[in-house]
């Protein structure tokens, strides 16, 4: 069975800021899960995820008000273990060493994090590490030149193939790479 995530990060309502090139690859049906790195900030915002896979694993960002969202996640798919968290309390933000620490604390294979609003993934010491950027292009303090971008995750077996969405915002074409990590 083929199991496809969708990770979003972003700071503000989702479903009025994702450009339109995203939502049109965003089909219901289609996506069985949905791993968000926190900044949903309205309920709005949570029930467009619930529109596209019922099953939707949140963390709570600097920006959300919703108590209820954990600071951290686990959630086990197949053989892998994947930790979920907005990484605003990581210091330096997303300082490779210190998303390392909370890699080994959660006991995780996958580490996603957000809050820099710029992708970023690679492999270290064995452990996958995933920023999947900012869905709708959100504002970061680190960099002005921030690029709209998704993750789609297919998990096979002990492999994970990445396909990550950016949007050109000089050509408005959507770029897709693909990058896999093996257990």
């Amino acid at each position: 069975m083929v199991n496809t995530k969708y990770i979003i990060s972003n700071t503000i309502a989702i479903s009025q800021s994702i450009p339109s090139k995203f939502k049109k690859l965003l089909v219901p049906g289609r996506i069985h899960h949905i791993l968000v790195t926190g900044n949903l900030c309205t309920k709005e915002s949570f029930d467009y995820l619930k529109s596209l896979a019922s099953d939707v694993h949140v963390v709570r960002g600097d920006f959300d008000d919703n108590l209820s969202y954990p600071e951290q996640k686990v959630v086990t798919v197949g053989q892998f273990r994947i930790g979920l968290c907005h990484g605003h309390q990581i210091v330096p933000w997303g300082s490779p060493d210190a998303l390392a620490l909370i890699q080994r604390q959660l006991d995780v294979d996958i580490l996603i994090s957000g809050h820099t609003h710029k992708f970023e993934a690679y492999e270290h010491e064995n452990k996958f590490y995933i920023n999947p950027g900012s869905a709708t292009g959100a504002f970061s303090a680190l960099d002005t030149n921030i690029i709209p971008s998704f993750v789609l995750m297919d998990i096979q077996s002990s492999t994970v193939v990445t396909y990550v969405y950016q949007l050109d915002l000089a050509t408005q074409e959507v770029k897709v790479e693909r990058i896999e990590y093996k257990k």
